[in-house]
C-alpha cells in the first residue's frame, strides 16, 4: 500500500516545487492545512518561504501548532520550515519569536563574516552519520542554499555548512528532521535525500 505523504500547506511557502520534486520519485503526496489529514499521513513535509514571524502568525491562524506538535511520524522542514522547528528565532523586527518547538536550539543572523547575505547558492555539507537521512550522501555533497538566518552548530545538528560561521545544514531531533538547504532544487543529491526520507 502506498505511503500518505502530506506536505503542510502553511500558507507560507513555494509548495509546488517541493510537490513536483516528490512527485518525479514517483511519490504520491497530497498538500493539505486539514489537521485530521496531517495527524494521520505516513510523512510530513514542513515547507516555508520568507519570514519566520510571517509564516509563525500563518500557522498560528490555520491552528496547527498542537497538531504538528503532536505528530510522531517522521516530519521533515525545509529551509524556513527547519527554521520554525525549533524553539525561537532573531528572524522579526519584533526581536526574538517563538517558533514550534519541536526540536530545541534558537535561529539567529548568519554571521557571514563579510561575505554576502544572503547565503545563496551551492555549497557543501558534511553529514555527521552517513545513514537515514544521509544515506549514500557523502561528505562534501554540494547543495543549494538561500537563508540569512541559520541555527548554529550544536547536539541536534545532523550536517554542517560552512559560510563565514559554521552552521546546521541539517537538525534532527525524535521523529523531527530539518534541511537548511533546499533539497527540492539540489539535483541528484536532493533526489537522493527525499528518497532517504520517504523511506524512514
Amino acid at each position: 500500500m502506498a505511503q500518505k505523504i502530506v506536505i503542510v500547506n502553511t500558507g507560507c511557502a513555494n509548495i509546488s516545487s517541493v510537490k513536483f520534486a516528490l512527485q518525479r520519485l514517483g511519490v504520491e503526496v497530497e498538500v493539505s492545512s486539514d489537521t485530521a489529514t496531517i495527524a494521520r499521513a505516513d510523512k510530513v513535509f514542513l515547507p516555508g518561504v520568507g519570514s519566520a514571524a510571517a509564516a509563525m502568525t500563518s500557522i498560528r491562524a490555520k491552528d496547527l501548532i498542537p497538531t504538528l506538535q503532536a505528530l510522531t511520524q517522521p516530519v521533515l522542514g525545509v529551509c524556513l520550515g527547519m527554521q520554525l522547528m525549533v524553539e525561537s528565532s532573531d528572524e522579526s523586527n519584533q526581536g526574538k519569536i517563538d517558533c514550534l518547538n519541536l526540536i530545541p536550539g534558537h535561529v539567529g543572523r548568519l554571521q557571514a563574516g563579510g561575505l554576502r547575505l544572503p547565503h545563496m547558492g551551492w555549497n557543501t555539507v558534511t553529514p555527521t552519520q552517513d545513514e537515514g537521512l544521509f544515506n549514500g550522501i557523502p561528505a562534501g555533497t554540494y547543495f543549494y542554499f538561500v537563508h540569512s538566518f541559520a541555527v548554529p552548530d550544536y547536539d541536534k545538528t545532523l550536517a554542517t555548512c560552512d559560510y563565514g560561521q559554521r552552521f546546521s545544514a541539517a537538525l534532527q531531533h525524535n521523529n523531527f528532521y530539518g534541511v537548511q538547504f533546499h533539497p527540492e532544487r539540489s539535483g541528484e543529491a536532493g533526489a537522493q535525500l527525499l528518497t532517504n526520507f520517504v523511506k524512514l
